[in-house]
């Protein structure tokens, strides 16, 4: 303590001064994080769950089962399990010229999934979009090789890389897996209904003209035998709610909805296997994790000025 105290002592106004700058930026980091997983913890807290067939067009919270769509399943990359969404990294080790009793792990090559995946709630599925989300992994593994790109079981090559440092590459692969699933995110629907509705109006109305006795009965308001441009006017009509309704039914039928990155900042975009009241607790820890660090720094600060006045 005694060497550190004359080593601040000793430095110079400059150095002095960037000592001070560099401790403040720490401390103005950490108050970022308080902010930043305290809003979280509220924002899930506030926000209702909502169900995929009845949620609102905007910003939701859902929870329900993760699983794959259809077709070729997603795998992550280094050891091919399947999986929803994966973060993997590939580390090489590179000695320190400076001083050779360290080595340092750069990082050589990395990715991360974009795929769909589904979240179902039992009342409808919702395909999720997991760009640019804040996404907690269920699995992880870190194991060491030789190789730039890993040839061996993680399982076998874990336990030596950790035990006795071998390998020149370390590997770290983190999953999503089909499950239990939490979501908050934007929420919105898109459908497949195609077509020009004026188009479906005269087709509807050149079915209508193939049988003229239920056209006559429909929409001979005069009963004259004769559709007169009054009584044709009315049928357009009609043709046009039974389109629009028809479109609107289908409409329900195949919409899809999506759940992806909010368009406004400050919105949160979260994906986790956890249910919500860990993820409240969780964010709340490392809030105060935060709060417990912007008070150390602001300590070390008022040290480093007692010592050097």
């Amino acid at each position: 303590m005694r060497s550190l105290e004359h080593k601040v002592a000793g430095l110079s106004t400059t150095e002095f001064s960037v000592l001070v700058a560099v401790l403040i930026a720490i401390a103005g980091v950490f108050f970022i994080f308080i902010w930043r997983w305290y809003h979280r913890a509220r924002v899930i807290e506030d926000t209702p769950t909502a169900n995929v067939r009845s949620a609102h067009q905007g910003y939701v919270e859902l929870e329900g089962i993760g699983r794959m769509m259809e077709g070729e399943p997603i795998a992550a990359p280094l050891t091919s399990k399947p999986c929803l969404w994966f973060r993997y990294k590939i580390e090489e080790q590179q000695m320190d010229q400076r001083d050779r009793s360290h080595n340092r792990w750069r990082v050589v090559r990395s990715g991360v999934s974009d795929h769909l995946f589904w979240l179902d709630d039992g009342t409808g599925t919702c395909v999720i979009d997991p760009d640019g989300a804040e996404i907690t992994p269920n699995e992880r593994q870190v194991w060491y090789g030789n190789d730039a790109w890993p040839q061996n079981n993680p399982a076998v090559t874990t336990v030596g890389g950790v035990l006795f440092g071998m390998g020149r590459f370390r590997y770290t692969e983190e999953r999503l897996v089909p499950g239990r699933l939490y979501a908050l995110g934007w929420f919105g629907s898109v459908s497949h209904v195609e077509g020009d509705i004026s188009h479906h109006v005269s087709s509807l109305l050149r079915s209508w003209k193939l049988d003229k006795r239920e056209l006559l009965k429909r929409f001979d308001a005069n009963r004259d035998g004769d559709i007169d441009p009054t009584e044709w006017e009315t049928a357009v009509e009609a043709a046009n709610r039974e389109v629009l309704r028809e479109r609107g039914e289908k409409s329900r039928e195949s919409h899809i909805h999506i759940l992806h990155k909010p368009p406004h900042k400050g919105k949160p975009f979260i994906i986790s296997p956890e249910p919500q009241e860990k993820l409240v607790w969780i964010y709340k820890r490392k809030s105060l994790f935060a709060l417990t660090g912007v008070f150390v720094v602001v300590g070390a600060i008022l040290w480093v000025f007692s010592v050097r006045l």
